[in-house]
């Protein structure tokens, strides 16, 4: 995978996975045009997650909070492509059409913003995460099978710096069930995507769908 070559080492991973009845190329486009926050769930959670700075607004300006804070409840009512994680401080750091595609962010997740770095390259990678920060890997690959359909994998990968594990482990544990039902959704929504574009019935299986796997580095 790219996120191997990029991204060999990690203190934290969470893999998921589902079937799609389409083919790798449809898939790999429904990546970018499916609507990622289109459950309840996902909105909620993603909503959550913007809380806290939300609140910290408040304190500084509650004028220009009541601002923000319409913006943020009318960009919860529309469709959130990949485009638009890009905007918010995720950066498309590697590619290979229709096989995988690799996100990078790089910041203090604990903080209320994230403090998201704006430019994460392979570079970035290549240097590890700069003191106090953490450095995430985030891909999609599809793999195409014997049948025709294809199978949908998302891995995130986390790279801590020595000051920053503790900080983000207790975060982790705060986030990690959150973290897992988005990307369950996100699979979803993916696969409902791809699905429809292929005129194909949904796929579902008796484990519910999806499959996950979380994985913590002990030192």
């Amino acid at each position: 995978m790219l996120l191997d070559d990029l991204m060999p080492q990690y203190d934290v991973v969470e893999r998921h996975r589902t079937l799609i009845r389409a083919s790798p190329n449809i898939v790999f486009d429904a990546i970018r045009e499916a609507d990622l926050a289109g459950g309840r769930i996902t909105r909620a959670l993603l909503a959550l997650r913007a809380a806290p700075a939300a609140l910290l607004a408040i304190a500084r300006s509650p004028r220009a909070a009541w601002t923000e804070h319409n913006a943020r409840a009318s960009a919860q009512q529309r469709v959130v492509r990949l485009r638009d994680f890009e905007r918010a401080g995720f950066h498309i750091v590697a590619e290979r059409a229709p096989d995988e595609l690799v996100i990078g962010l790089l910041g203090r997740f604990w903080t209320p913003r994230g403090d998201l770095c704006a430019e994460v390259t392979t570079d970035t990678f290549r240097a590890g995460p700069p003191v106090g920060m953490v450095l995430a890997g985030w891909n999609f690959t599809v793999l195409a099978r014997p049948d025709g359909s294809s199978e949908l994998r998302t891995e995130t990968r986390v790279w801590c710096s020595a000051d920053a594990r503790w900080k983000f482990r207790l975060y982790w544990l705060a986030v990690r069930p959150g973290s897992g039902l988005i990307r369950r959704a996100m699979l979803r929504a993916i696969r409902h995507h791809a699905e429809f574009r292929n005129a194909a019935p949904r796929t579902t299986n008796r484990t519910g769908d999806i499959e996950e796997s979380v994985h913590v580095q002990h030192d």
